[in-house]
């Protein structure tokens, strides 16, 4: 298989884009990513992880250690039955080193596999479409001490590095989109991975599509779009290569990314897109389970509940509303408040906002009052103490619900309990000077007093 003829035929050249305003900048000033390498799992007396890891830190923006302290990796056979101690060793080892990233190497028969492990992997977060069940299986002989690693493929570790990062800040992720166009035009260049059978076809199309729409994701182009699907298509059509189900709905997952990115991005038809998500992710489901990779699953879930959102708010389908709050209920069951208590908040706002909007379509008192029952689980972990406005935002969705459920029926205590909810948060937006929040607040205010005195 000759990588350089399928990158050069699939990756054209872009033009300009915000990740070149830093190109002419001194590498040295650049921000550095935190890269940990833990000693593989080998059969053989091998340093195949050091060696990887010698190899990435001559790669720039990465800050590479090795962690050889010895412990138990039998949870990397990726069974479903380990899957929660492969997590949580990580976890416990990023939280330890404050890594960007952990890199997982697992010998199976003559390859190397290789997995990547970030700190809010399965969390709410953007910009990052690389799951730990991502595998990119490398030959053994090439992880041996000498390091004998053609170009194209330490490129292609490291574009998965690069793309496995995540973060909320605007520097970083130009500077992340700056190194993913640099690797993307050597790999274009490069005919180094000749040698390489056509055995590794599906993971390697794999990573260089998840490569490419970590560069692309935003744009509009869709020269880009096109590529990137020809190259998980392209993965897809050697599925007989592919050892493990999860591989394939990782693939699946990926399609689903690229589709979710074109509805948000692409001003052409985005109801193709939003189907097109819809459809894959589904697919992705069905090798990635609830039951056996569960938190991949959850966080398809999750998007796919914003996807039936915004399909909900173009087509006014109720049913792609109540399929939203399904699909946010199954996220629920698995990002649970004892495990993740940020993302857990997070999704019982977008419950509450939804069952809210549900419960007003339907006129149905009960799915309101579990509209409020969420928000208030929401601020279980956004008190008032902690984040005020956030809190005071809250108790105003709180308040609009009471009093719409209160002026259907001229229940007063459903009335007063609404203006105690607006109260709550005209206090926190005086405070602050939030002049729009309170004028609209003090309308709210009148509007429920004035019902009160009829009721």
């Amino acid at each position: 298989m000759e990588l350089l003829d399928w990158i050069k035929t699939n990756f054209v050249k872009n033009g300009k884009s915000s990740s070149e305003k830093i190109s002419v900048q001194d590498e040295l000033h650049r921000p550095k990513f935190k890269i940990v390498v833990i000693e593989f799992s080998d059969n053989v007396e091998s340093s195949s992880g050091e060696t990887v890891a010698r190899m990435l830190s001559k790669k720039n923006g990465l800050a590479v250690s090795y962690f050889d302290e010895p412990f138990s990796k039998t949870f990397l056979n990726l069974e479903s039955r380990t899957l929660f101690d492969l997590i949580d060793k990580g976890q416990d080892l990023l939280d330890k080193s404050g890594a960007d990233v952990l890199i997982w190497g697992y010998r199976d028969g003559n390859k190397i596999r290789l997995n990547f492990q970030t700190a809010k992997q399965y969390e709410n977060e953007d910009a990052a479409f690389v799951s730990l069940m991502d595998s990119l299986y490398i030959p053994a002989h090439m992880t041996q001490d000498q390091g004998n690693f053609p170009d194209a493929v330490s490129e292609l570790i490291y574009g998965a590095v690069i793309s496995a990062i995540n973060t909320d800040s605007k520097e970083t992720k130009i500077y992340k989109k700056y190194l993913l166009k640099k690797i993307i035009d050597k790999l274009s260049k490069d005919n180094s991975a000749k040698n390489l059978s056509i055995e590794y076809m599906p993971y390697v199309m794999n990573f260089l599509g998840i490569i490419y729409l970590s560069y692309a994701y935003e744009n509009s182009d869709n020269k880009d779009f096109k590529i990137v699907k020809n190259l998980f298509d392209t993965a897809i059509k050697h599925q007989d290569l592919i050892t493990s189900q999860i591989h394939l709905g990782c693939i699946y997952n990926h399609l689903g990314q690229l589709y979710d990115s074109a509805a948000e991005h692409m001003e052409k038809k985005p109801a193709n897109y939003f189907r097109g998500a819809i459809e894959y992710y589904r697919y992705a489901q069905k090798y990635l389970s609830k039951y056996n990779y569960p938190y991949d699953y959850g966080q398809i879930s999750y998007k796919l509940a914003r996807l039936y959102f915004n399909y909900w708010r173009q087509k006014e389908d109720i049913q792609a509303l109540r399929d939203a709050v399904f699909q946010l209920r199954e996220a629920e069951k698995i990002y649970t408040y004892a495990l993740f208590p940020e993302f857990w908040a997070s999704i019982q706002g977008d419950l509450g906002h939804l069952l809210s909007l549900l419960g007003n379509f339907s006129k149905s008192e009960d799915i309101s009052e579990l509209a409020v029952t969420c928000y208030k689980n929401q601020q279980k972990i956004i008190t008032e103490r902690r984040d005020p406005l956030a809190w005071a935002k809250i108790q105003s969705h709180i308040g609009e619900i009471y009093y719409r459920l209160g002026k259907g029926n001229y229940n007063k205590a459903l009335l007063e309990e609404s203006l105690e909810y607006f109260h709550d948060a005209l206090y926190i937006f005086e405070n602050v000077g939030m002049n729009d929040e309170v004028k609209q607040l003090t309308v709210n205010i009148a509007r429920a007093s004035q019902t009160l005195n009829m009721a």
